[in-house]
């Protein structure tokens, strides 16, 4: 194994404090927990967002704490859900009276734990509401889940739900708007690689040089199949239509579309991938409104990427552009 860390136990304290060092004008730490939150969150009527989960899926979920977007981060151990007790914490850190949505991706451990959470701060008489963001086409169920995973997709609920917080909106408002971006984005990924989990020392999975894995999940967990490495265009095909098969999309519809990396292939390929899926959607008539190319949601050093495509409707469309100013997504 070869990284770029210290003691394999010590990454997730070494990887927040680092975080800090760099992005301490956004961030701050919750004294004793691994909870990164917003500085001078506590805007007076705003409804406080909440996410988290494993850590090694960097720059989700700190890199997303700012401005028109989340208040806090609960980061677990590597691919590990994060403890109700710290989530707990940030649920009382960031609450302003106004109430707290926490968005939580599709994985067993995450609902439990949050739920708990959740339970702890009503006793507590803090009104929280929890959506969760099930994103991933590829399979129904698989390991950790029941249901379909939550992926690269949830950064578009970030992004959306955190505009309509920043103005003002009631808790209910906040989380219909989830409900409403969890409801029209669909998401599908490819792995050309393993990755490799500090404390276990080697990969998770194994693929042949000529192999790739369609539909694997974020933490490794398997796709829909293998098959041999084929064309950006060819591979890009069969994510997007999986989506576009899951989802209806009229022609003249508008669209916000993510190409994600997840985090061992280069821009360049990413670039490429993006090439195609546009070409797809043109020849639909469906219209893309944005585009996000890079990396928002990684599985440590995997090779692959995931293609997100999230249905506009006025509302989202003016969220989405609304300013966000956090140390892994800004908008202006």
């Amino acid at each position: 194994m070869k990284k770029l860390i210290n003691n394999p136990d010590n990454v997730l304290e070494d990887m927040l404090q680092g975080m800090l060092y760099a992005h301490g004008d956004y961030l701050k730490r919750v004294e004793g927990f691994d909870v990164l939150v917003r500085k001078n969150s506590k805007s007076e009527g705003k409804v406080a967002l909440v996410s988290g989960g494993g850590s090694g899926h960097e720059p989700a979920h700190a890199g997303y704490v700012g401005e028109g977007m989340l208040d806090a981060a609960v980061c677990g151990a590597v691919f590990t859900s994060p403890t109700p007790d710290q989530v707990y914490e940030a649920i009382k850190a960031v609450d302003n009276g106004s109430g707290v949505l926490l968005i939580i991706k599709n994985y067993t451990g995450d609902i439990m734990n949050f739920e708990m959470a959740q339970d702890m701060a009503d006793m507590e008489g803090i009104n929280v509401k929890a959506v969760v963001v099930n994103d991933d086409v590829a399979v129904e169920d698989s390991l950790y889940t029941a249901g379909r995973r939550g992926i690269a997709g949830t950064v578009f609920v970030h992004k959306i739900v955190g505009a309509k917080a920043e103005e003002g909106a009631s808790l209910e408002e906040v989380k219909n708007v989830a409900d409403k971006v969890i409801n029209n984005v669909r998401s599908m990924g490819m792995a050309l690689t393993s990755c490799i989990v500090p404390a276990a020392g080697k990969a998770n999975f194994t693929l042949a040089e000529d192999e790739i894995e369609i539909g694997m999940g974020i933490h490794g967990e398997p796709g829909t199949h293998r098959e041999k490495i084929s064309t950006a265009d060819n591979i890009s095909e069969q994510l997007v239509n999986k989506i576009l098969n899951d989802i209806t999309i009229e022609n003249s519809d508008e669209v916000a579309v993510m190409v994600n990396g997840l985090s061992g292939t280069p821009l360049m390929e990413l670039y490429i991938v993006n090439k195609k899926v546009q070409e797809i959607l043109e020849e639909k008539g469906i219209k893309v409104h944005k585009t996000f190319v890079g990396e928002y949601m990684t599985s440590l050093e995997m090779a692959g990427c995931s293609v997100s495509i999230l249905k506009l409707d006025d509302e989202l469309k003016g969220l989405l552009g609304e300013k966000a100013d956090t140390p892994a997504f800004k908008v202006f």
